[in-house]
Order: structure tokens, then C-alpha cells, then sequence
């Protein structure tokens, strides 16, 4: 900020030192006053409208104090359709500085500049992104001309039934324009130049479209309800990638662990796997594979089953078939979505990417602490499992409600009497097994 001054004006400030010019000078900081910067992208000429873009004083307010939102930039504030330009929040440690310009005027004397620190910045919200993505509310007429809408589809005030029958063009907006604001490079790779005579690999006709992708290779054999045989041993990729993986004696632990599981139990899901042992997740996708198999279909789809054990020739196996537990929502249901006692994982209507910022949790450190006495270390609690699951993620107990709205238990794991009996009513005399599973209508 600059401001031209007269002698007059001069004289009010002859007590303050005059710095030399072209030298340094020191100022006093005022750490007291912190204050918060935003880059505008704009010449400001009205500080009021400038704020009404940012959406008002308390709105800005409300998102410094949230370190995961954005600050939302709408150049018309007043147009509901006006996609807003997004501001990501920084750390730094900047100065805000006032300078005086000072001169006489009608002299050639060089001019002299006075400067203050009126705070220090900590924290900053620059706008890094796009702010091309915009769809009017506009009619294309048929000789090319543009009519706007806005009078037709914003209601501004209480209008009487004829207002909402009235013919109006098709308006549909699109629900969304992107999920990034920033350009990104695909780092498209080049045509491959192979040697001649070589034959290129099939591609299976289901994977040619990404609406289903090739599944990734960590070496598991899947197995669907109509196939004969089960496999008796994993595949010497699945062990070569555990064998590499295992060079520490905790991971060998794990592997004995695992075994004496499915030694107890055939049949596990990946919940109740993760519940019982605490291991890393990109470890546990490696080990899986080494100790069992997965089924794709029938009563025991998406769960994992032990080397040569074939739950559809084993009655005793009907106590780990899937069941497939959801509460639904809606008000013939007895519930409204905002009266669900548990809450979906996700939705639609909380989506809020662009808006946000997703930053991972750091992890808590573990601190031993010595006493000033004796220089012994105290005895701390145990550490928690950093990757175990709570029993609630595989178990279902009467009287409590399950994490999630839709969850697939396995029959073993429904600690209900009424259901227990129901499950072992027909020891002894089971049937054939079909693809619904020995109680298709449990």
C-alpha cells in the first residue's frame, strides 16, 4: 500500500527515525496480531463485493476454522448455477507490511519510504484451480440467439400455482463438473514396438470396457459354486510373494497364526480374518492367498476357504454360509434418512470433494516416559492392535446393531438363540446343497 505525503503531513512524524536510503531497517514485529491472507484472483475495487464473493465475513470465518474446507469463490454470488472457484489452505509465515511513500511535492528530491508491520500471516488460501467451469441457465433459440432463463426457473417470491405449470426449455444442469480443478497430465505412454513375430496376449472380453477391471495379481485362485474340485494347494506365485515378503519373525508368526484359524475354522471372511489377527493390510492381501482359497458364488461367496476343504460336500459347512443382513431406509420401513440409527458409509448427498481437502491422520507416537527418581522407565499400558478390527465387524449379537447398514455375517457368527436353533433343527438330515445355500429362506 503506498500514500503520497505533503511537508505538512511530514512534520506529524519528525519524532520517527528517517532510514537512510538504500539501507535496511529494523521494525518491531507485532506477534500479537495474527491474521489470515487470501490471494485474491481479481482487482479489488469494493472490499463489500469483494467479500459477498467469498460468501461473507462469518462465512470465511466458519471455513479458517475448519482445516479441512476450502474457501468458495462465486463471481456472481447471486446466481445459484455459478459453479465457485475453490482456494487451497497453506501454512506459511509471512509479514503484512504497510510503506509510506513520502515526497514533496514540485521538488527533485528523492523519495523517502517509511514502513510498519502490521502482523504476521499464518496461514494463506491461494486459488490454484480452474474457474472455466460454468453453465448458464440459457436458451439457444432456433435462429441462434440466447434467451435467458433465470426469470423462468428462480423463484424470488411466493407465486401461485399457474407460476410451476408454465411451459419452460429444458434446463438440466450437470450434476457435476469435475472431480479435480487442477489440469493433470496422463503421462500417456507410447505404442509398445515389439520384435516381429511377436503374438500379443488375449484380453478377456469382459475386461475390454472398464466397467469391470481385470482383477489385480496377487496370486489368489478363485472358485466358483459350479465347479468340481476344489484346489488342495496355493499357486508357487502366491508362495514365492510371501516367502520374499517374510523375512521378519513377526510375519512368520502371523503365518502360523493364520493357519491354526483355518485349522479350527475352514471358512473365514476377510472381516473375521481381520479381527482376529492384527497384521498389515497389504500383508494380510499376500497371505490370504498362501493359506486358502476364495469363493466367487453360491451359499459361501466372498469368503475365504481352507486348501482341500469343500464346504459342498461337508454338511457340517452350513453354519458358514453367508447371510446377507441390510436395513433398509424409508418411511414404510419405519425409518426417514435422518432417523436411520446406522449411518450409511457413504452418500451421495454428503459429497463434497471439491470443496475439501482430505489430509491423513498422523499417527499417535508412542512415548516412553522415565521418572526423575530412579531413571527406570514407566511401565506403560499395552499398545492397542493398530490393525484389528472390533468383534462388532463380524459377530451379530441380539440387542445390538451392526456398524453398517448392509453387512454379511456368516451363519456361525449370528449369537442368537431363535437363529441357532433354526440352523441346527435339521442336523443329520441335510439336503443336497444348492446355489441358495442349505436355508435359502433364513
Amino acid at each position: 500500500m503506498e500514500k503520497e505525503t505533503t511537508d505538512s503531513e511530514m512534520s506529524g512524524n519528525a519524532g520517527a527515525p528517517a532510514p537512510v536510503p538504500g539501507t535496511s531497517a529494523v521494525l518491531p514485529l507485532r506477534q500479537d496480531c495474527r491474521l489470515v491472507c487470501v490471494e485474491y484472483p481479481g482487482l479489488v475495487v469494493n472490499v463489500d463485493k469483494m467479500l459477498e464473493t467469498l460468501g461473507g465475513e462469518k462465512t470465511v470465518s466458519k471455513t479458517f476454522a475448519d482445516p479441512s474446507r476450502r474457501i468458495e469463490l462465486n463471481y456472481r454470488p447471486r446466481d445459484p448455477y455459478c459453479h465457485p472457484q475453490c482456494a487451497n489452505r497453506f501454512t506459511t509465515t509471512s509479514l503484512l507490511l504497510r510503506v509510506w511513500k513520502r515526497s514533496r511535492k514540485g521538488s527533485g528530491a528523492d523519495a523517502r519510504f517509511e514502513m510498519e508491520t502490521l502482523g504476521v500471516i499464518g496461514t494463506c488460501y491461494k486459488f490454484q484451480g480452474m474457474s472455466d467451469f460454468q453453465y448458464l441457465a440459457m436458451h439457444t433459440e432456433a435462429d441462434g440467439t440466447q434467451t435467458s432463463l433465470y426469470d423462468k426457473i428462480l423463484l424470488c417470491k411466493p407465486e401461485k400455482k399457474d407460476f410451476f405449470y408454465k411451459e419452460v426449455p429444458l434446463y438440466i444442469p450437470p450434476p457435476i463438473f469435475s472431480r479435480l480443478d487442477n489440469p493433470v497430465d496422463y503421462f500417456y505412454r507410447p505404442d509398445i514396438q515389439h520384435r516381429e513375430g511377436y503374438v500379443p496376449q488375449t484380453v478377456s472380453h469382459d475386461n475390454l470396457i472398464g466397467l469391470s477391471r481385470a482383477r489385480r495379481p496377487h496370486n489368489a485362485i478363485f472358485v466358483a459354486f459350479e465347479e468340481k474340485e476344489v484346489p488342495t494347494k496355493p499357486l508357487e506365485a502366491a508362495v514365492q510373494n510371501w516367502r520374499r515378503l517374510c523375512v521378519h519373525p513377526s510375519d512368520s508368526k502371523k503365518e502360523q497364526e493364520i493357519k491354526d484359524m483355518f485349522e479350527r475354522r475352514p471358512v473365514w471372511s476377510r472381516n473375521a480374518v481381520k479381527a482376529n489377527l492384527d497384521i498389515q493390510p497389504d500383508k494380510l492381501k499376500l497371505l490370504l492367498p498362501y493359506v486358502a482359497y476364495y469363493m466367487l458364488t453360491g451359499p459361501w461367496r466372498s469368503l475365504w476357504v481352507r486348501f482341500g476343504y469343500d464346504p459342498r460336500k461337508t454338511p457340517e459347512a452350513k453354519i458358514y454360509q453367508v447371510l446377507d443382513f441390510r436395513i433398509r431406509c424409508g418411511t414404510k420401513h419405519g425409518y426417514a434418512v435422518n432417523d436411520m440409527p446406522v449411518k450409511a458409509k457413504r452418500s451421495t448427498l454428503n459429497y463434497s470433494l471439491p470443496i475439501t481437502m482430505n489430509k491423513t491422520a498422523p499417527q499417535p507416537a508412542s512415548i516412553r516416559e522415565i521418572s526423575q527418581e530412579g531413571g527406570q522407565p514407566v511401565v506403560q499400558k499395552p499398545v492397542s492392535p493398530r490393525y484389528k478390527l472390533k468383534d462388532s465387524a463380524y459377530i451379530f449379537r441380539e440387542g445390538t446393531l451392526p456398524p453398517y447398514r448392509q453387512m454379511f455375517f456368516q451363519l456361525c457368527d449370528l449369537e442368537v438363540e431363535s437363529i441357532k436353533k433354526l440352523i441346527h433343527q435339521n442336523d443329520g438330515k441335510e439336503e443336497e446343497v444348492g446355489l441358495g445355500g442349505v436355508f435359502p429362506h433364513l
